[in-house]
């Protein structure tokens, strides 16, 4: 059986989860098995992961695991996954699927694999998967020999799939353990796709020169119903927050359309966008290093390009 966590914020299913839901349930047709997933803590609309590929779907309503703490999920999954007989776990590769898969696979005496981004190929009975290396500029293919195998699934590696059928939910009945953490504030960014989840960014970094200048950036992303990024220099100096953070030492991401606007685009920053479907780089210095990687590059200054991008895209779009 495979089992798949989906993740839920506010009680409701992150994009995330349905990608993760439709990549287990190709998985287990590889593999000639069921797919389940398991929720944990408060949700609505569990019956609806059927319609991603789940045969079935486990919860665990303890309210108590609303409030996230690796140690408490990683007891709860593995016995979750005990109890169903999971030959296969996969997680989303986010910041609660990199705390929790380790222990998860430790307590399961797993093999395990952070950050595939390709379905597994299972070959005489050799399960590989692949993942990036080398901060995204090769792959690497690992073969799992364990019985048990936990996956974390990089964020826009799998198209997901809908349109199939409401799934059975069943309460799971598990012993809970107390947190170690006592989460007195939680705090979170709202009304945007959160980076790791959005299909289009609009990123922007030193050359616009300061803070007062983003008004630009933010109505290209508006039109366009893209998430804003910016480049470490940017958020270090306090331009942008630093969710806003992409690279190496930020976020990584992989969106279908990364336009990048006035980076540079040095290899820290490269780090964490270098998978994205096409990266598009506006820069009026035909030699900074970012045209190397750009599918698309436009040299001019950028207080003119940008406003020009946007009027033509307000003017596709009305059309």
């Amino acid at each position: 059986m495979v089992l798949i966590l989906a993740e839920t914020q506010k009680g409701k299913f992150k994009k995330t989860s349905l990608e993760a839901v439709t990549y287990g349930d190709k998985t287990a047709q590889l593999l000639g098995m069921e797919s389940v997933a398991l929720v944990l803590g408060s949700a609505s609309g569990l019956e609806e992961l059927g319609k991603y590929g789940a045969t079935k779907v486990y919860h665990v309503p303890n309210q108590s695991l609303d409030n996230f703490d690796s140690q408490v999920y990683a007891a709860v999954i593995s016995e979750a996954a005990r109890q169903v007989g999971a030959k296969v776990i996969i997680f989303s590769h986010s910041a609660l699927g990199k705390s929790t898969a380790g222990r998860v696979a430790v307590r399961m005496n797993a093999g395990s694999v952070s950050g595939v981004n390709a379905l597994p190929t299972v070959d005489g009975g050799a399960f590989r998967v692949k993942k990036g290396v080398f901060s995204g500029k090769a792959f690497a293919e690992y073969e799992l020999k364990s019985d048990v195998k936990v996956l974390s699934l990089m964020g826009n590696s799998i198209p997901v799939a809908g349109g199939g059928e409401p799934a059975p939910v069943e309460e799971l009945n598990l012993d809970v353990p107390p947190a170690r953490v006592t989460v007195k504030k939680l705090e979170r960014v709202e009304g945007i796709t959160p980076l790791p989840e959005a299909e289009l960014v609009v990123s922007a970094g030193r050359g616009m020169k300061g803070p007062e200048h983003w008004n630009i950036i933010e109505e290209l992303a508006e039109v366009m119903g893209a998430t804003t990024a910016c480049s470490r220099p940017v958020a270090d100096t306090g331009w942008r927050p630093h969710h806003e953070h992409v690279g190496q030492t930020g976020i990584a991401i992989r969106p279908n359309l990364y336009i990048a606007i006035g980076i540079s685009g040095a290899i820290q920053h490269l780090a964490g966008v270098n998978n994205s479907k096409t990266i598009v780089v506006i820069n009026k210095d035909p030699e900074a290093p970012f045209f190397k990687a750009a599918d698309y590059g436009v040299v001019g200054d950028l207080f003119d390009v940008v406003p020009r991008l946007t009027k033509a895209m307000k003017q596709f779009k009305a059309e």
